[in-house]
C-alpha cells in the first residue's frame, strides 16, 4: 500500500522558518507530479508548491519568493522550505503525489496532513 507522510510542522513565530518533509512508502514505481497544499482555518484546500519529475516548480503567488518546493527521488521525499513565514501561512499542509506503482498502476496519493501555525 502507498502511503505519504509529512513531518516538520509546528509553531512559529512570523518571520521564522519552518521546513516540511514528506516521504513515500510502498512499492513503486517513481513518483511524478508532488506537491504542497494547504488547508487554511475556515477554507478550501489550496494550492501552494508543484515540482515536476524533471524539476519544473511552480507556485501560488503569496509564497513565491519565501517557499521552495524541491524533492529526492533517491528517498521518495518531497520537501517544502518555508522562510519569512507569516500568520496567513496558518494551516493543515498536505502532500500529494502522483504514484506508479510497481505493477504499473497510477495513484493520485495524498498525506494525513502537518499543522503549521504562525503566530503575530
Amino acid at each position: 500500500q502507498v502511503q505519504l507522510k509529512e513531518s516538520g510542522g509546528g509553531l512559529v513565530q512570523a518571520g521564522g522558518s519552518l521546513r516540511l518533509s514528506c516521504v513515500v512508502s510502498g512499492s513503486i514505481l517513481r513518483a511524478n507530479g508532488m506537491g504542497w497544499y494547504r488547508k487554511a482555518p475556515g477554507k478550501e484546500r489550496d494550492l501552494v508548491a508543484v515540482i515536476t519529475r524533471g524539476g519544473y516548480t511552480d507556485y501560488v503567488d503569496a509564497v513565491k519568493g519565501r517557499f521552495t518546493i524541491s524533492r529526492d527521488d533517491t528517498a521518495n521525499m518531497v520537501y517544502l522550505q518555508m522562510n519569512s513565514l507569516k500568520p496567513e501561512d496558518t494551516g493543515v499542509y498536505y502532500c500529494h503525489a502522483e504514484i506508479i506503482d510497481a505493477d504499473g498502476g497510477e495513484h493520485d496519493t495524498w498525506g494525513r496532513g502537518t499543522q503549521v501555525t504562525v503566530s503575530s
